[in-house]
């Protein structure tokens, strides 16, 4: 078992873009609460009220994300934003991720954000923030755009924090990318750990 900020975030969070050589497997986001483990099979109480079993890869890596907020959002810093759509043109953000400096530049850019329907994902830095007693606005700026964002209290602000296996425990909130087995169990090399206080990554 490895932990790793990279793999983590670029895969766990779905906030960069892999892209393989051989044909793509199909991957569903498993999100919820551990209820027993038994070696390296997990079954979660997904957060629709479903059993999942989840067999973790050899090797598998483990992260963790905890709770920030809009006064860690700093100018110059860079982020990725799932929003949905506001009739004036700007965005409404559900999650903001705060990347490492280390990760600056991974997945840049605007597209859509393949968790929820009809959102986008912008993975940009910050050019202007203006904070407000209920939130804060933010300018994000790529190659070849910008995008205004506004961040209300009820948005999800995270970073990444370390995180190991022997967290995997009863009780603990994960999401992963997996991908689902013949017998309707799932298969994941990559689990995120929400620590305490941290709301569940979409």
């Amino acid at each position: 078992m490895r932990s790793s900020f990279a793999i983590l975030v670029s895969a766990g969070l779905s906030f960069a873009t892999a892209v393989a050589a051989q044909a793509p497997v199909q991957q569903t986001r498993v999100r919820g609460q551990i209820e027993t483990v038994d070696g390296n099979t997990l079954t979660i109480k997904t957060v629709d009220g479903a059993a999942a079993k989840v067999a973790l890869a050899p090797g598998y890596s483990v992260g963790g994300v905890v709770k920030a907020t809009t006064a860690d959002i700093k100018k110059g810093g860079y982020i990725g934003v799932g929003a949905r759509p506001q009739a004036d043109g700007s965005l409404m953000a559900i999650q903001v991720f705060i990347f490492p400096e280390a990760m600056r530049g991974t997945g840049e850019g605007h597209k859509p954000w393949g968790v929820l329907p009809d959102t986008s994902m912008t993975n940009a830095t910050v050019a202007e923030t203006v904070s407000r007693v209920d939130g804060a606005n933010v300018m994000l700026t790529y190659p070849g755009g910008e995008q205004k964002v506004s961040i209300n209290p009820d948005a999800n602000i995270i970073m990444a924090a370390p995180a190991q296996g022997s967290e995997l425990v009863t009780g603990a909130q994960v999401v992963m990318s997996a991908a689902k087995q013949a017998d309707g169990s799932y298969s994941a090399s990559r689990i995120t750990i929400a620590k305490a206080g941290a709301q569940l990554p979409y």
